[in-house]
């Protein structure tokens, strides 16, 4: 990080001080929906080599890979949007901040990303484009955004007829205008000589499919797609990545690239089921089992890469990382110190940036944590281990399985009995926190059955 000498001169009592501090980063963290952790055309693990596609084409999302550092254990908060997009926004397990997309949790009642910000350097600025979530119940700017689209939603990024192959309209999945929308903040901000935050939060790969019809004609001539979604929905992951290249275009002409950070995750795993894709080819999310809404890795581990000051160029860092660990890393990053107040389930990986194998994130819980009551399902990713359980609606585990997902991604084999000790610790972590914090979903007050 760069080291900027600033020499002020204050009219106070006659005297001089010299203020040395280190300059804070931009930050732009990129959030896409509903893109499973194989589904760009790079490698996620060099080590799987079905862990990306023939057929997809992302070069801006493989050039934040190559220029930065890929997580092949990169995980969301959970395997749904609003429930993710709640748990980064507060840095917490959505365990605690809410599994559905209604929750009682008030983000504007708690510390979030803008404020952790501004705690470390007042002068940041923080924008929020795209969608929000559902049932939020707080505006970007009450929980301390300056700029905003407000309210949004699925049905702002367009939801009619969604099961339809392919929709062509302008401004597909309104992906150019809050690209531009980005743009015009970064060069504001820029010009002013004000650190900021931009999170980026793009409406697609979610349903419905939308795309131009140039987009639509490049990726049916070029046959049939190596996983089970279609031309339509390739097309519009194309367009989506073609505005992050103008984002990291324009990063590069603003001339600040070697003080800013690029983060690009999801807020889920890819759907099971993609309209006009071919039912015999391969799962959409493979290698990975399960998919959107599933607590398997299919579910919730997705694409995590980082470009920024002091990332080597291609590195890969294999220890398990969170969208909820996003609030105290970026806090660290701007220099904050010290404890923050509030409640922050996640750790900073801010080691791990400049330093891949500097050990695990530290964490309360002793690990990730996932939790969807309503599908009857909890788990905890510690080092190269998941526990995945069965729960009742009260979050009491009925049972549990084992995998060592570090090899095992496809989780086929599960290894509770023969690894009876290492299954005992990780649930009783696991219950711990689920027993210590009421998930505030009112909806699952009234499940009914397994």
């Amino acid at each position: 990080m760069n080291i900027r000498k600033n020499l002020i001169l204050l009219a106070a009592f006659g005297s001089l001080t010299l203020s040395i501090r280190a300059e804070s980063p931009n930050i732009i963290l990129i959030l896409t929906d509903d893109q499973g952790w194989s589904q760009r055309s790079g490698l996620m693990d060099p080590q799987v080599a079905y862990s990306g596609s023939d057929y997809l084409e992302t070069p801006a999302m493989d050039r934040i890979a190559n220029e930065g550092m890929r997580f092949t254990s990169g995980y969301s908060p959970a395997p749904l949007c609003t429930p993710t997009r709640r748990s980064i926004l507060c840095g917490t397990s959505a365990a605690r901040s809410g599994s559905e997309f209604e929750s009682v949790w008030v983000p504007a009642e708690h510390l979030t990303i803008p404020r952790a910000l501004k705690k470390a350097n007042a002068e940041y600025q923080c924008a929020h484009f795209g969608k929000w979530g559902e049932k939020m119940i707080s505006s970007p700017e009450e929980c301390g955004y300056d700029v905003s689209d407000g309210h949004t939603g699925n049905v702002t990024g367009g939801m009619a007829d969604k099961m339809k192959p392919a929709h062509i309209v302008d401004d597909p999945k309104r992906t150019d205008s809050v690209t531009d929308r980005t743009i015009d903040f970064m060069r504001q901000q820029a010009k002013a000589g004000k650190p900021f935050y931009a999170q980026v939060s793009f409406y697609a790969v979610h349903l419905r499919i939308e795309l131009l019809e140039a987009s639509l004609k490049k990726y049916e001539e070029k046959g049939a797609p190596d996983r089970a979604y279609s031309p339509g929905w390739a097309g519009m992951l194309g367009e989506m990545d073609t505005a992050i290249g103008r984002i990291l275009d324009e990063v590069d002409a603003l001339g600040i690239s070697e003080n800013t950070y690029v983060i690009f995750t999801t807020d889920n795993g890819g759907r099971g089921v993609v309209p006009g894709g071919d039912p015999d080819q391969a799962a959409p999310n493979s290698p990975l089992s399960g998919a959107k809404h599933s607590l398997l890795e299919g579910g919730i581990r997705v694409p995590f890469l980082v470009r920024g000051p002091s990332i080597q160029a291609g590195s890969l860092c294999r220890v398990p990382v969170v969208g909820y660990d996003f609030l105290p890393t970026f806090y660290e990053l701007a220099g904050g110190a010290g404890q923050l107040s509030g409640v922050v389930d996640g750790g900073s990986f801010a080691s791990l940036l400049e330093r891949p194998e500097a050990g695990p994130v530290k964490r309360a819980a002793g690990g990730i944590v996932f939790s969807r009551p309503r599908q009857g399902n909890a788990a905890i990713r510690d080092g190269e281990w998941k526990l995945l359980a069965d729960i009742n609606s009260e979050r009491q585990i009925q049972s549990v399985q084992l995998f060592k997902v570090s090899r095992d991604i496809a989780e086929s084999k599960d290894l509770s009995s023969k690894r009876q000790e290492k299954a005992k610790e990780l649930r009783s972590r696991l219950e711990a926190f689920l027993e210590s914090h009421e998930d505030p979903s009112p909806t699952l007050k009234k499940r009914k059955g397994p």
